[in-house]
């Protein structure tokens, strides 16, 4: 059996052997060496190389989440791989889980076409740049989208630079003149053909999107699938998605119906009703669609992010597409996957009680705050106070900074982010931002390297 040794600092030395210990069946044998400091988080690759001896008689270390430094290097010094764990001693049981049974995100069936709603009003710049916000959040294709009644002198234009610039591109128009321009300048799809006007689609070579003749006509929509189909003719079939509460549950069953009726054809599925046309945060709506459209195996979706509250709706279906796909085939909840959609409320957002909390602080031998969250509020410690408040007004008076702006600085901003997480129910790591998921992009960090000073610590700075 594997032994594997998890290394540790004194103010989380006992709550890592309690988690082990009450880890039943666990698929190795593991011990805990405590080396010598007390956060964990500061643990870095070249102390581990100082302070434990060789040889190691183990068969794999697990070093703290935030431990700094080459662990290839340590690696190869102990000859035995040396990975990071998660950053709470509470969440090795989940590591552990993961590891057991990694997704493969990279993959997806439902490709993501997104639409510049407002094409004929931008000039050519403004339309590269919407494509390539889209394009940088996920999408595959580039919908240029024409609007009733506004003349677009530029969409050959705009198709042709689009096209030059790498992208996929379709153009959606219920005016034939203006489906045959984008046909002819390039397009790879156009939406949105009926039966009536199918012969736009023998004069071009773009891929059609058909729908009905009139909302809810579904005669006609089988009517030109077939008449594709017989051709030989690649297309996609899109039964239109209707907002709440204008028939959403009854377009909901067109959807099943059609791949009922056709379980090899190619179907989209416009999300942008729902997204656009419900204020709620877009995250959770995307996700039951792309679910849908994974137990529907939906080709594609199109997908709108108009409105401000939308305007992360292309990242969201992109993340989405990947873990409900992921989901369907290995036939699991979509359930510890990937929590990039759940930007509010974490599923575990206090892994520490209390009392726990308490343990940690009586420990603590030195000035420094320390801010952790549980369901009572939010603890700041050291070793002269232990203070718990849900307000950081409350708190300041009990630190004692009146005198030192740089710290007080410092705890204000930690305090604040604390209040945020404890009243939304997240996960919050003093000296780390909050995670809103694929809401906000992040910065990548690199453990390998050293943080910078921070502004707060600076000495004499003018």
């Amino acid at each position: 059996m594997e032994h594997i040794v998890f290394l540790t600092g004194r103010l989380a030395e006992k709550s890592v052997v309690q988690v082990l210990e009450g880890m039943t069946n666990a698929p190795f044998t593991w011990e805990v060496r405590e080396i010598g400091l007390q956060v964990a988080a500061l643990m870095t690759a070249d102390m581990i190389r100082r302070r434990v001896p060789l040889p190691l008689r183990a068969d794999r270390m697990i070093v703290p989440g935030r431990c700094r430094g080459d662990l290839l290097a340590l690696s190869e010094h102990f000859g035995l791989p040396v990975e990071r764990g998660p950053e709470e001693a509470k969440d090795l049981p989940l590591h552990f889980g993961q590891a057991a049974r990694k997704f493969d995100l990279s993959r997806y069936s439902t490709e993501i076409f997104a639409e510049i709603v407002d094409a004929p009003r931008l000039d050519l710049d403004g339309i590269a740049a919407r494509a390539r916000h889209y394009a940088e959040q996920g999408a595959n294709v580039i919908d240029v989208g024409c609007l009733p009644d506004t003349p677009f002198p530029h969409l050959e234009d705009a198709v042709r630079m689009l096209k030059d610039g790498g992208y996929r591109v379709s153009v959606d128009s219920m005016v034939t003149d203006e489906l045959l321009r984008g046909g002819r300048a390039g397009a790879d799809y156009l939406m949105s053909l009926n039966v009536d006007t199918l012969w736009v689609a023998d004069e071009v070579s773009s891929t059609p999107v058909v729908v009905a003749r009139e909302p809810h006509d579904m005669a006609s929509l089988h009517q030109a699938i077939d008449a594709l189909v017989a051709r030989g003719k690649p297309f996609l079939g899109d039964p239109v998605l209707d907002p709440i509460p204008f028939g959403f549950a009854a377009s909901i069953a067109r959807y099943v119906a059609l791949r009922e009726r056709y379980p090899d054809v190619a179907i989209m599925l416009g999300v942008g009703n729902l997204t656009e046309l419900t204020e709620a945060d877009t995250s959770g709506i995307n996700a039951v669609l792309l679910g849908i459209a994974a137990e529907l195996r939906v080709s594609a979706v199109l997908t709108t992010s108009v409105s401000l509250h939308a305007r992360r709706a292309v990242r969201e279906a992109d993340v989405a597409r990947r873990v409900m796909h992921a989901a369907y085939e290995a036939q699991v909840l979509p359930k510890g996957i990937d929590s990039d959609l759940s930007a509010l409320h974490a599923r575990r957002p206090f892994p520490y009680d209390a009392e726990e909390i308490a343990a940690f602080a009586a420990q603590v031998r030195d000035p420094n705050f320390r801010v952790q969250v549980t369901t009572d509020g939010i603890h700041v410690y050291n070793r002269d106070v232990h203070v718990v408040e849900g307000d950081p007004f409350d708190l300041f008076p009990h630190l004692k900074l009146q005198d030192d702006g740089g710290h007080a600085f410092y705890m204000g901003v930690q305090t604040a982010r604390a209040e945020i997480a404890w009243r939304l129910g997240k996960r919050f790591d003093q000296d780390q931002a909050l995670d809103w998921g694929c809401q906000v992009e992040r910065a990548v960090e690199d453990l390998q390297v050293w943080c910078a000073t921070g502004t707060t610590k600076l000495k004499g700075s003018k």
